[in-house]
């Protein structure tokens, strides 16, 4: 038995409002994407946000760090520049005491020193 006309207009009109309703779940699941994408997109922003910010202190961490080794270094070198000439001065000085006490034996070591030296530097 054919359809009937008001079968017929029955059938396009469940068909139309099934095809409506289709668009608007097509349309709400588009509209969700947009969302989420949204979503996703401001997430990923903080999250490099966040990383930019942990990076810039991670660096101004090592920069302070790198300046106090370098002022500690400094100043132990100067400290240590400082301990060097005390120790030339004070055998500066012995050297001029034993010098000016015995003239004679220091002339005498400088010979033998002179004599072993060259000695040396022959062979």
């Amino acid at each position: 038995m054919p359809p009937t006309d008001g079968e017929t207009a029955l059938k396009d009109l469940v068909d139309k409002a099934n095809y409506e309703r289709l668009q608007k779940d097509v349309h709400a699941v588009k509209n969700d994407i947009a969302a989420l994408t949204e979503q996703i997109t401001d997430a990923l922003n903080a999250f490099a946000g966040q990383a930019s910010k942990q990076a810039r202190s991670g660096y101004r961490q090592a920069r302070d760090n790198v300046e106090q080794t370098f002022d500690d270094m400094s100043g132990r070198g100067t400290a240590m520049f400082g301990a060097a000439q005390d120790a030339a001065n004070s055998l500066e000085e012995r050297l001029e005491d034993v010098i000016s006490h015995r003239p004679l034996a220091t002339v005498g070591l400088a010979l033998g020193l002179g004599f072993l030296i060259g000695a040396a530097w022959r062979r």
